[in-house]
């Protein structure tokens, strides 16, 4: 019988491109193109994310605050978590992908089954650390014997690809679960943030009488320049080293977090930074400049979401 359900699964496993979506999945979200569902999961939990880390277990885990041997991937990171009919043992489950990933090129690079090869912490560590599954992240079982784990790597012409698979049984409530995470190695695009070239910045005052300048950056609540600014003073510098006649307000903006009083200071005092900044590094008359903190008087977007604030927070120049 398991022979014929091992068949029947490679099938639909490592399918590459298709896909499958049941109405009891979570929106949004699908199986992943190079591993189908087991028969009858549904997605419980569902990330997706272009671009982040992963720290996946190589040894068995007894601490979960000090685990003793992770793998540290980075790339497209999918996460996926499943619940199976608890017909399914996790036993049946694990072999029937096992197997799969096996006839799929991939090898093993750390597999267990149980507290006496995975480790009596293994379980929390994978559910509350976030660091291998996300935190409230699908469905988590304590202390069942019935756990079992597996880490697959395949190499190719098309890259490194990673399978981490985590099944245990829910034995009172009669159900099986599947954690499921896939790293596949891709290069991170560094070119999406672009600092603004000083005749671009010219170009924005003469038809705006204002610019905001993008990567000056600063740590929540702080008024520090972080090094990783520079780039952007440096062309803030050659726009005003060129219009030797240019005057302009630097004028901090904050989101609408905390109370006004706090925010007012915080901005006066993030313009003046970067008035000091011009100044001494890079010998700006500071007569030239003046130092403004509004706050959140002039939002550039909704408040309402994070994304909104993001964009709020920033310093823009504006011509005298």
């Amino acid at each position: 019988m398991l022979k014929k359900t091992i068949s029947s699964m490679l099938l639909v496993l490592l399918a590459g491109g298709v896909t499958t979506v049941l109405a009891a999945d979570v929106k949004g979200s699908s199986d992943h193109q190079l591993l189908n569902r087991f028969p009858g999961a549904e997605i419980r939990s569902y990330l997706q994310k272009n671009y982040d880390a992963a720290s996946l277990p190589i040894a068995k885990i007894d601490d979960r605050k000090a685990p003793s041997e992770l793998l540290e991937l980075e790339g497209k990171v999918t996460s996926i978590s499943y619940r199976i009919p608890g017909e399914h043992s996790a036993l049946e489950v694990f072999r029937n992908y096992e197997k799969a990933l096996q006839q799929g090129g991939f090898e093993t690079l750390f597999a267990c089954h149980g507290p006496e090869t995975c480790g009596t912490d293994m379980m929390p560590f994978i559910s509350l650390e976030g660091r291998v599954r996300p935190q409230s992240f699908g469905d988590a079982v304590f202390g069942s014997a019935s756990e079992r784990i597996v880490l697959s790597r395949r190499s190719d012409e098309t890259g490194e690809v990673h399978v981490f698979l985590h099944v245990v049984e829910d034995t009172p409530n009669n159900r099986t679960y599947l954690y499921q995470q896939i790293i596949e190695g891709t290069e991170l695009e560094l070119d999406q943030i672009k600092t603004l070239q000083a005749d671009e910045l010219q170009q924005s005052l003469e038809r705006h009488g204002y610019v905001a300048i993008p990567g000056i950056y600063f740590d929540s609540a702080k008024a520090e320049i972080k090094p990783e600014s520079s780039a952007a003073l440096s062309e803030m510098a050659k726009l005003l080293t060129s219009n030797a006649g240019l005057k302009v307000y630097v004028v901090g903006h904050t989101d609408n977090q905390g109370s006004l009083d706090t925010n007012l200071a915080l901005s006066q005092s993030r313009a003046q930074a970067v008035v000091e900044a011009l100044r001494d590094s890079y010998s700006i008359d500071v007569a030239r400049l003046v130092a403004k903190g509004v706050a959140s008087f002039s939002p550039v977007a909704s408040n309402a979401q994070e994304a909104g604030r993001s964009r709020n927070r920033r310093v823009e120049l504006v011509v005298q």
